[in-house]
């Protein structure tokens, strides 16, 4: 009796890892279906001097407002153009630099047209959490990638998200998503050389909406 006993209880503790182990894959993101949440907001944003990526912050009567890392455009403002093209597929709508954070590495890109914004998070994302870049690395607009938040850093100064998710020239200023579709950080950087993989960079989205633009915060619920 001992011996089906200890069989049953054996059973019943496979079953139940079975069970957590389902859980667990029930839960993972279905990153598809967030990638065609997101990518209607994330457009590419494109100078004579280069290109880069940004995304929908804010939407009213008046046009939209896009967040995009100021080194994208920096060449175009510094030559004291304002213009900018921001395409999404075949479609390319005009757009203007409208205010620009040196120190932060933020511009706000301005366009008439009425885009639907983004949510943003409130608080900083936790660590190991599963997250989403999109963007247009070399030009390559609707491009996704998938990984985690690897950690926090402060380099001269400055706050930013880890996250191994990887990013390429043209992903900066794009969104570094969660599971809902909430903006956690604009992707601004990687660091590169031998042997070295999956360290990307990018600027707390709260820094934008504090700093930059009034953004549209997302449930925590």
């Amino acid at each position: 009796m001992q011996t089906i006993s200890s069989q049953a209880r054996s059973i019943d503790s496979l079953r139940a890892r079975v069970h957590t182990l389902q859980a667990r894959i029930d839960a993972q993101p279905d990153w598809s279906a967030i990638a065609r949440k997101v990518e209607p907001s994330v457009f590419t944003i494109e100078t004579s001097y280069g290109l880069g990526s940004g995304w929908v912050a804010r939407s009213s009567k008046s046009g939209s407002e896009l967040v995009t890392n100021f080194h994208v455009i920096d060449e175009a403002w510094s030559s004291g153009v304002a213009r900018v093209d921001v395409r999404q597929g075949d479609e390319t709508i005009e757009g203007t630099i409208e205010r620009v954070d040196r120190n932060d590495d933020l511009a706000i890109i301005h366009v008439a047209e009425v885009l639907p914004a983004l949510q943003t998070v409130r608080d900083r994302p936790d660590l190991a959490q599963a997250v989403m870049v999109v963007g247009s690395p070399l030009g390559l607009g609707g491009t996704i990638s998938v990984g985690v938040i690897s950690g926090f850093r402060s380099v001269e100064g400055s706050d930013y998200v880890q996250f191994s998710a990887p990013i390429s020239p043209g992903n900066s200023g794009g969104p570094v998503v969660d599971a809902r579709g909430r903006v956690v950080a604009v992707a601004s950087a990687k660091f590169e050389g031998l042997g070295v993989e999956a360290l990307s960079f990018g600027i707390p989205v709260q820094t934008a909406c504090t700093m930059a633009v009034e953004c549209v915060l997302g449930s925590d619920q």
